[in-house]
């Protein structure tokens, strides 16, 4: 029984959600942090916009590859969440270095409570992904 590409591009994109759960997961906890004054909004935005980049580049690679498994249905799926990262990218603060997050402008409640509630779609979509994605690797590998 071979692992045809279908099926590597499942397991490679359950894999990678793991971790886009677990960043989403950390947005949260860091913006309930500053909505309760827990930590400086500098802080925190240094330790969060690092990790914007490798989240887009970890979600585009595994759509990468359902691309060119022919994986249309999950492609199609992803597509909103891909076209809305390079919406808010291409709407950013203007800041010096990568990242989503100003220090100056997210501590407006506004500001973090849009937030707040991306990072709540984001691990909702990220959760739901995982078990289609599960479903699809374990179907991939029985239908070979």
């Amino acid at each position: 029984m071979g692992v045809n590409f279908s099926a590597f591009s499942y397991i490679v994109a359950l894999i990678i959600d793991a971790f886009l759960i677990f960043f989403s997961i950390f947005h949260v906890i860091a913006f309930d942090e500053l909505k309760t004054d827990y930590k400086n909004p500098i802080d925190q935005c240094n330790s969060l916009n690092p990790l914007v980049l490798p989240e887009y580049a970890m979600h585009a690679l595994f759509n990468i590859l359902f691309l060119f498994a022919g994986e249309w249905f999950a492609l199609i799926v992803n597509m909103p969440l891909i076209a809305y990262n390079i919406w808010r990218y291409k709407n950013r603060p203007v800041m010096t270095r990568p990242g989503l997050y100003d220090p100056t402008s997210i501590m407006n409640a506004d500001v973090l409570a849009r937030c707040q509630r991306e990072g709540w779609i984001k691990l909702a979509v990220y959760l739901l992904s995982f078990f289609y994605y599960l479903y699809g690797m374990i179907y991939s590998l029985i239908s070979t």
